[in-house]
Formats: C-alpha cells, structure tokens, sequence
C-alpha cells in the first residue's frame, strides 16, 4: 500500500493549527455569548461545512431507513455537525472519524455540551481504524477530495459495512476544468484530489458495490451560495464563520470555489452504493 502519511499530515495542518474549540468561545464571547449559552444556531456557518447544509444532509439521508439500531461511521466528520445531527434526526448509534486531531477534540466538546451521544476517534479513511462488520452505513460528505486513493477508500469502507451496508457520498466532483486555488479543502494541488464522479464508480465497483442512487445537485448548490451572499449582506458575515475554520484566505476559497461551481465546473453529487453481500 502507498504511504500517505505525508499527505495527511499536510491535509490535517490545512484544515486546523489547534484551539479551534478555544476560538469558537472566543468569538462568540466577544459578542456576548458565553459557553453556557452555545446552541446549534450560533454554528450553523459551520457546523454542517458541505454545501447546502443541514438540508443536503437530510436529502441524502432521509430516504435511508436509518434508526435508532443503526450503526454509523461518519468518514471525514469535521467538528461533528452531521452526526449531531444524525444522532438528533434519526436517534442512530454515530461514530464521527476524521483526519484532524483539532477537530476531533471539538467535535467531542461540542456534542457534549449539547448532551448528545457520539463518539468520535482520529483515523484515516484509507486504513480504518475499525474491525470488519462493525457499521450498517458509512457517510462521506465533502471529504473525498482530500482523498488521494478512491480504490483505497472505497476497499476500507467495504471491509467495516456489514454485508449488504450502505455507503451514502455526497462529494465535490469534477465536471469540467479545475478551479483555481487556494480552495477549502486545499490551499495547493499536493493535498487537492477532486476526482470524477465515474472515477468514484470505478473505484466502487472494483470493491464490490452496487449503485443505487446518483444526483447531481449542481443547481441546488448554485441556489445555496446565492443565498448565503445575500445573507451576509442582509445581516454580516457570521460570529462563527468560515474564517475560523480556514484562516484569513476564507473569502478567497470560497469565491474560487463558487465560481466553479456556477460554471459548473465542480459539482456536488450524491452517490448511494449497496456494500457486497
């Protein structure tokens, strides 16, 4: 197997340089919110940090038949926004796992703050630090392009679903020419791997999957970026935004990455796969 590990450690200094949970009090204390006070509304910029939100989140996993039996690996799960929301929705038994100690350690301090339970774990997506059978469904929301190896990623999914688990993507795909960087999930091409969505296919179906559903939610997404410009300049840019959670070069990001969007040259798609019996 190829070793990433250079790749990660680049992909985890990306993403946080520590404190992150000490910066979100920070921020809303100087606006006059205290810890006691945090709700889920005051991370709403960020807590579910993949384009359209809360709401992508439930398109994707509403139609899934998931409760409260269900076991669920969260691959990539930032500061843990989609499995408190998972845990909330669908009372589902949640793992969230990601590359960034930083984030692991907010998502934990979050999730308990607001008396939800979860647990969370530091681990790659390309060697699963878990045993075989040991989830119903694994979710990917916006991580596989900080993912080198698609074959890799999808062979290790396969390994810890059950027979017959399902794998819910809802990833950022490239559909045309390559957008300019600096990006979210990359300030440089060394740690940026937009793939195509038939390399997604391919990789899944080298490790025994079965496609069951396919979206393309360009439009949607060109809907949300319009919306989020005319709220911030309706009511300013949030107390907990996106420059906490990608530096000073925040704005310069996301323009590159709505510009691409609206010219379709990246695209959010869904992909729902079957894992091999």
């Amino acid at each position: 197997m190829v070793d990433h590990s250079d790749i990660a450690s680049d992909i985890a200094r990306h993403y946080s340089p520590g404190g992150l949970y000490e910066r979100i009090l920070n921020a809303l204390a100087e606006n006059g919110i205290a810890e006691a006070e945090l709700e889920p509304a005051h991370l709403r910029a960020v807590e579910e940090f993949h384009i359209g939100g809360g709401p992508a989140t439930e398109h994707l996993l509403d139609p899934l038949g998931i409760g409260p039996d269900t076991r669920v690996l969260d691959i990539g799960c930032g500061i843990g926004g989609a499995v408190r929301h998972m845990a909330r929705t669908y009372g589902a038994q949640i793992t969230g796992m990601d590359l960034t100690p930083d984030y692991v350690e907010t998502a934990g301090l979050i999730t308990d703050r607001f008396g939800i339970a979860a647990r969370f774990t530091v681990g790659s997506a390309l060697d699963l630090p878990f045993d075989a059978d040991s989830f119903d469904l694994a979710t990917l929301l916006h991580v596989g392009m900080n993912i080198p190896d698609k074959p890799r990623l999808f062979a290790e999914t396969a390994r810890v679903l059950t027979p017959g688990g399902t794998f819910a993507v809802y990833d950022v795909m490239l559909t045309g020419a390559h957008p300019d960087f600096p990006l979210p999930w990359s300030t440089d091409p060394e740690t940026s791997f937009l793939a195509s969505p038939e390399a997604y296919l391919a990789a899944a179906e080298a490790s025994g999957f079965t496609l069951q559903h396919r979206e393309e939610r360009g439009e949607v997404a060109r809907t949300f970026f319009q919306q989020m410009k005319a709220r911030i300049a309706a009511e300013g840019p949030p107390i907990v935004g996106p420059p906490l959670m990608m530096g000073d070069t925040a704005p310069q990001k996301v323009d590159n990455m709505t510009r691409a969007v609206m010219a379709g040259d990246i695209t959010p798609v869904e992909m729902v796969f079957r894992a091999p019996d």
